[in-house]
């Protein structure tokens, strides 16, 4: 895919994914659905790390597969002047540069937003890191795990006796993704819409979760109270669980309005608590959470997943099977919309990968290839956007700068 190709409501915006892992080039990920032409830049020894990260088919990444989608892949040795130089002339030619180097790194690589933008002042510059700018842990390293955990999510996560709970995916890093992701189209709105510069936008890995995660903080601020794991439930509604259906699978269930929850009671054949105080009224409903769950419980261990879920469906109750990876491919659902399309792919043949999201009505996103070769298109955008000719990208491959 080149540039010229892209179509989309971003096609003529170029973006030059230099970050690594997983929540800088997420964002590049949403917008190269979406039309922009997206330039991944890799250290020529490997790599991105995630070209490794997680299950591999053959050898082939399969997260970078879907992560890498619709980029195209050079390769610059960024420790190397010759390298960063290549990366200076392709982010002179962009409206969006992602970094998540160092703070120090980039500083002493010329590569921080003053001297990036000094060459190009529309740029935007996204940089991710694991603290943010400014503060004592500003240069220290950091991973979505730690993200998970400061931001207090692992600390809700997981039973009342139990310990604190990570999440077996890239929590914090989709998080701080998607928030850098419409920060982009703000930044690129103040400069377009408006008449604006470019300017450096600051993301970290805990402070878009621990923005979901608000409530504790409120709670402590002005109560003085320490929130605590509670397993399925949640204190703002009830009933509110996970329970187990009679051959052995599980379904979830929300009462978090007091309609619905009036009527799974009168689903499960207790139209009498819908009167008692105890349950009718909902900051006493979760005074006795405990006693709805045992209802709830106990009704679902008699029946079948596909018997229960048949009598909720019927009573508008909101309920849903929790699933795993088949049964998210078999959905009835998912499968009207082709949630998980089959992508062709030169390494595996072909893979179902997430469509994009959300759906558009006039401009659709478009996966047009998975995640490429390392530097594949190495040739392609250093003749296209540096006018650099064969001579030049053997006298850099010699010197081990591609």
């Amino acid at each position: 895919m080149t540039g010229a190709a892209s179509t989309g409501p971003l096609a003529g915006l170029r973006v030059v994914d230099a970050a690594t892992l997983a929540a800088g080039p997420l964002i590049a990920t949403w917008l190269g659905e979406h039309g922009a032409d997206v330039i991944k830049v890799e250290q020529p020894d490997g790599g991105d790390p995630l070209r490794q990260w997680g299950a591999q088919r053959d050898g082939v990444g399969l997260m970078w597969k879907s992560v890498s989608r619709n980029k195209r892949s050079v390769t610059a040795n960024l420790r190397l002047e010759a390298g960063r130089d290549l990366l200076r002339g392709l982010v002179d030619t962009a409206d969006v540069v992602v970094l998540n180097l160092r703070p120090s790194t980039l500083e002493r690589w010329g590569l921080d937003h003053a001297s990036l933008s000094a060459r190009n002042p529309g740029l935007v510059t996204v940089h991710v890191t694991g603290y943010g700018a400014g503060g004592p842990k500003s240069d220290r390293p950091g991973f979505g795990t730690l993200g998970e955990a400061m931001s207090g999510f692992a600390h809700l996560t997981g039973h009342p006796d139990g310990p604190p709970t990570l999440p077996s995916f890239m929590l914090a890093d989709g998080v701080a993704a998607l928030t850098a992701t419409w920060a982009v189209m703000m930044a690129l709105y103040h400069r377009d819409a408006r008449g604006g510069s470019g300017q450096l936008i600051d993301i970290n890995l805990i402070e878009p979760l621990a923005r979901l995660i608000e409530q504790p903080v409120l709670t402590y601020d002005q109560l003085g109270a320490v929130p605590n794991r509670t397993g399925n439930r949640w204190d703002i509604s009830a009933p509110r669980n996970t329970y187990r259906t009679a051959d052995g699978h599980w379904l979830a269930m929300s009462g978090s309005a007091p309609t619905i929850a009036m009527r799974a009671l009168r689903a499960v054949g207790r139209p009498d608590l819908t009167s008692d105080p105890r349950f009718a009224e909902a900051q006493q409903r979760l005074k006795h959470a405990g006693e709805i769950d045992e209802v709830m419980a106990d009704w679902i261990a008699g029946r079948t997943l596909e018997e229960a879920m048949a009598v909720f469906e019927e009573a508008d109750v909101a309920a849903a099977p929790v699933y795993d990876a088949p049964q998210l491919l078999a959905d009835p659902q998912l499968v009207a919309r082709d949630t998980y399309p089959r992508v062709a792919d030169d390494d595996l043949g072909e893979m179902r990968v997430q469509a994009p999201v959300p759906r558009f009505s006039a401009t659709p996103g478009r996966i047009t290839h998975l995640g490429p070769s390392l530097g594949a298109h190495t040739d392609e955008v250093y003749r296209e956007l540096l006018g650099l000719d064969d001579a030049r990208l053997a006298e850099l491959r010699a010197q081990e700068v591609l």
